[in-house]
């Protein structure tokens, strides 16, 4: 048999808890823990009847939202419109290219880049839109002032090479 020792006695009179006792002491401090927030259905405590009793304001519920109708669909007045494309003039490709060059906000537009400035984005996509349609009606009128440059070029370079004039 062993002896109790000092240590493990709490007193002369106190006995030794059972493993039940234990157990159940453990449960209670678990239960304790477990509910230290506020409890259930704090909205609706009484608190709040007694003052709604006493004369006070009936106050609404919280937990009912705005009444205020939602649409469930997209409406027609703010469904995304399909973006214009602007017609272009019914002019002659001739016609809109001389139009295209002698545009003035384009010139100037161009001597801003050129001088090395910076233009916006806006503008950037602009004057490049511009130049691509420049291009296109010059493939569609058959001019093309890049090539003429590189046949004198090779024609020069043929001569040269030939000895001749």
């Amino acid at each position: 048999m062993k002896q109790q020792t000092p240590a493990r006695a709490k007193g002369p009179n106190k006995r030794r808890s059972t493993r039940e006792e234990l157990n159940q002491q453990a449960r209670d401090r678990k239960r304790q823990k477990k509910h230290r927030g506020l409890s259930s259905g704090n909205r609706n405590s009484d608190s709040r009847q007694g003052n709604s009793g006493k004369g006070g304001k009936n106050l609404p519920d919280p937990r009912l939202g705005s009444k205020k109708p939602v649409a469930l669909g997209v409406p027609a007045s703010q469904a995304p419109k399909a973006e214009k494309v602007p017609a272009r003039p019914l002019l002659s490709p001739s016609e809109e290219l001389e139009k295209l060059e002698n545009d003035p906000r384009l010139d100037a537009l161009l001597d801003r880049i050129e001088s090395g400035e910076a233009i916006d984005k806006k503008d950037r996509d602009w004057v490049n839109a511009q130049l691509d349609r420049i291009d296109e009606l010059m493939q569609q009128l058959g001019l093309s002032f890049d090539d003429d440059e590189e046949e004198e070029g090779e024609e020069d370079l043929m001569r040269l090479l030939k000895g001749g004039d």
